[in-house]
Protein backbone atom coordinates (compact mmCIF):
# COMPACT_ATOMS: atom_id res chain seq x y z
CA UNK A 1 0.00 0.00 0.00
CA UNK A 2 1.49 3.59 -0.95
CA UNK A 3 1.02 5.57 2.62
CA UNK A 4 2.21 8.71 0.85
CA UNK A 5 0.06 11.84 1.91
CA UNK A 6 -0.35 14.19 -0.95
CA UNK A 7 0.09 18.50 -0.25
CA UNK A 8 -2.94 19.97 -1.52
CA UNK A 9 -2.73 23.19 0.02
CA UNK A 10 -0.34 25.00 2.58
CA UNK A 11 -0.66 28.06 4.74
CA UNK A 12 2.12 29.76 6.60
CA UNK A 13 0.56 30.35 9.89
CA UNK A 14 3.59 31.68 12.11
CA UNK A 15 7.19 32.44 10.54
CA UNK A 16 10.07 33.56 13.33
CA UNK A 17 14.28 33.87 13.44
CA UNK A 18 14.03 30.22 13.47
CA UNK A 19 10.97 27.97 12.68
CA UNK A 20 8.36 28.56 10.25
CA UNK A 21 4.81 26.73 11.15
CA UNK A 22 2.57 25.81 8.44
CA UNK A 23 -0.73 24.32 8.34
CA UNK A 24 -0.65 21.83 5.26
CA UNK A 25 -3.45 20.12 3.97
CA UNK A 26 -2.68 16.90 2.40
CA UNK A 27 -4.43 13.97 0.65
CA UNK A 28 -4.58 10.71 2.16
CA UNK A 29 -3.75 7.27 0.66
CA UNK A 30 -7.86 6.75 1.14
CA UNK A 31 -8.77 9.57 -0.72
CA UNK A 32 -10.17 12.02 2.50
CA UNK A 33 -7.95 14.93 3.18
CA UNK A 34 -7.16 16.02 6.88
CA UNK A 35 -4.76 18.95 8.28
CA UNK A 36 -0.89 18.96 8.84
CA UNK A 37 0.84 21.31 11.37
CA UNK A 38 4.68 21.92 10.41
CA UNK A 39 7.86 23.15 12.03
CA UNK A 40 9.82 23.89 9.17
CA UNK A 41 13.53 23.84 11.06
CA UNK A 42 16.89 24.10 9.30
CA UNK A 43 18.00 21.15 11.82
CA UNK A 44 20.60 20.96 14.20
CA UNK A 45 23.77 19.00 15.71
CA UNK A 46 24.98 17.40 18.97
CA UNK A 47 27.99 16.19 19.92
CA UNK A 48 29.15 13.73 22.42
CA UNK A 49 33.17 14.93 23.50
CA UNK A 50 35.26 12.60 24.93
CA UNK A 51 38.65 12.78 26.74
CA UNK A 52 41.25 9.98 27.25
CA UNK A 53 40.07 9.11 30.60
CA UNK A 54 36.51 8.62 28.99
CA UNK A 55 35.18 11.67 30.51
CA UNK A 56 32.27 13.67 28.49
CA UNK A 57 31.62 17.16 28.23
CA UNK A 58 28.09 18.33 29.39
CA UNK A 59 26.15 21.30 29.11
CA UNK A 60 23.46 22.25 31.96
CA UNK A 61 21.22 25.04 30.04
CA UNK A 62 17.86 26.70 31.33
CA UNK A 63 15.14 25.33 28.30
CA UNK A 64 11.92 28.18 28.53
CA UNK A 65 9.74 25.25 27.53
CA UNK A 66 9.85 23.18 30.46
CA UNK A 67 10.98 26.22 33.05
CA UNK A 68 14.23 23.98 34.06
CA UNK A 69 17.74 23.42 33.81
CA UNK A 70 18.58 20.30 31.95
CA UNK A 71 21.45 18.06 31.52
CA UNK A 72 22.90 18.28 27.40
CA UNK A 73 25.57 16.73 25.39
CA UNK A 74 27.01 20.70 23.73
CA UNK A 75 24.64 21.02 20.47
CA UNK A 76 23.48 23.63 18.34
CA UNK A 77 21.14 25.00 14.81
CA UNK A 78 22.15 24.61 11.67
CA UNK A 79 23.13 28.18 9.87
CA UNK A 80 21.05 28.34 6.37
CA UNK A 81 23.26 26.23 4.04
CA UNK A 82 25.77 25.18 6.96
CA UNK A 83 27.32 21.61 6.43
CA UNK A 84 26.85 19.68 9.66
CA UNK A 85 30.77 18.91 10.35
CA UNK A 86 31.26 22.59 10.02
CA UNK A 87 28.30 23.04 12.53
CA UNK A 88 28.94 20.57 14.89
CA UNK A 89 32.94 21.74 15.29
CA UNK A 90 31.73 25.69 15.95
CA UNK A 91 29.18 24.41 18.59
CA UNK A 92 31.70 22.68 20.06
CA UNK A 93 34.31 25.49 20.62
CA UNK A 94 31.52 27.68 21.45
CA UNK A 95 30.24 26.17 23.85
CA UNK A 96 32.96 24.30 25.78
CA UNK A 97 36.08 26.07 24.21
CA UNK A 98 36.95 22.39 23.36
CA UNK A 99 38.41 21.20 20.08
CA UNK A 100 39.26 18.04 18.60
CA UNK A 101 41.67 15.59 16.82
CA UNK A 102 39.17 13.01 15.64
CA UNK A 103 35.88 12.87 14.70
CA UNK A 104 33.33 10.02 13.82
CA UNK A 105 29.73 10.50 12.72
CA UNK A 106 26.90 8.83 14.38
CA UNK A 107 24.09 9.12 12.30
CA UNK A 108 21.22 11.64 12.27
CA UNK A 109 17.94 11.83 14.13
CA UNK A 110 14.39 13.11 12.91
CA UNK A 111 13.84 14.95 16.23
CA UNK A 112 9.96 14.41 16.61
CA UNK A 113 8.63 13.52 13.17
CA UNK A 114 5.48 13.89 13.41
CA UNK A 115 5.19 17.66 13.30
CA UNK A 116 8.64 19.03 12.40
CA UNK A 117 11.35 18.90 10.11
CA UNK A 118 14.10 19.14 11.93
CA UNK A 119 17.25 16.53 11.44
CA UNK A 120 19.96 16.54 13.86
CA UNK A 121 23.01 14.79 13.40
CA UNK A 122 25.06 13.24 15.64
CA UNK A 123 29.17 13.42 16.12
CA UNK A 124 31.46 11.65 18.65
CA UNK A 125 34.77 13.61 19.08
CA UNK A 126 37.85 12.51 20.77
CA UNK A 127 41.88 13.83 21.12
CA UNK A 128 39.95 16.71 22.89
CA UNK A 129 42.38 20.15 23.70
CA UNK A 130 41.27 22.67 25.96
CA UNK A 131 40.85 26.42 24.44
CA UNK A 132 38.38 29.12 25.29
CA UNK A 133 34.70 28.96 25.09
CA UNK A 134 32.76 31.91 23.45
CA UNK A 135 29.18 31.18 23.66
CA UNK A 136 26.49 33.12 21.79
CA UNK A 137 25.21 36.68 23.87
CA UNK A 138 22.08 35.43 24.52
CA UNK A 139 23.25 31.33 25.38
CA UNK A 140 23.81 30.93 29.29
CA UNK A 141 25.02 27.45 30.55
CA UNK A 142 27.45 25.56 32.50
CA UNK A 143 30.35 22.78 31.14
CA UNK A 144 30.96 19.99 32.84
CA UNK A 145 33.15 16.54 32.07
CA UNK A 146 31.34 13.79 33.46
CA UNK A 147 32.68 9.87 33.28
CA UNK A 148 30.62 8.90 29.77
CA UNK A 149 29.56 5.75 31.74
CA UNK A 150 27.94 7.81 34.32
CA UNK A 151 25.79 9.56 31.51
CA UNK A 152 25.05 6.04 29.84
CA UNK A 153 23.63 4.90 32.97
CA UNK A 154 21.68 7.67 33.66
CA UNK A 155 20.34 7.67 29.86
CA UNK A 156 19.19 4.22 30.47
CA UNK A 157 17.51 5.20 34.13
CA UNK A 158 15.40 7.51 32.40
CA UNK A 159 17.50 10.60 34.42
CA UNK A 160 18.18 12.17 31.33
CA UNK A 161 15.22 13.80 29.57
CA UNK A 162 17.15 15.27 26.56
CA UNK A 163 16.46 13.00 23.29
CA UNK A 164 19.78 13.79 21.89
CA UNK A 165 21.66 13.69 24.60
CA UNK A 166 20.06 10.11 25.38
CA UNK A 167 20.76 9.06 21.74
CA UNK A 168 24.15 10.67 21.52
CA UNK A 169 25.26 8.61 25.24
CA UNK A 170 24.42 6.01 23.98
CA UNK A 171 26.08 5.73 20.46
CA UNK A 172 28.87 7.16 21.75
CA UNK A 173 29.27 4.17 24.43
CA UNK A 174 28.38 1.79 22.11
CA UNK A 175 31.03 3.15 19.17
CA UNK A 176 34.00 4.05 21.94
CA UNK A 177 33.02 0.41 23.82
CA UNK A 178 33.38 -1.26 19.87
CA UNK A 179 36.88 0.24 19.51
Amino acid sequence: MDHTERPLRRVVSSRGPVVEVTEDIVSLPNGATSVREVVHHPGGVCVAAVDDRGNVAVVRQYRYPFGRVLLELPAGKLEKGEDPFDAVKRELSEETGLEADKWSELGYIYVSPGISTETLYLYLATGLHQGQAHPDPNEFLDVEMMPLAELHRMALAGDIHDAKTVIGALKAKAVLDRN
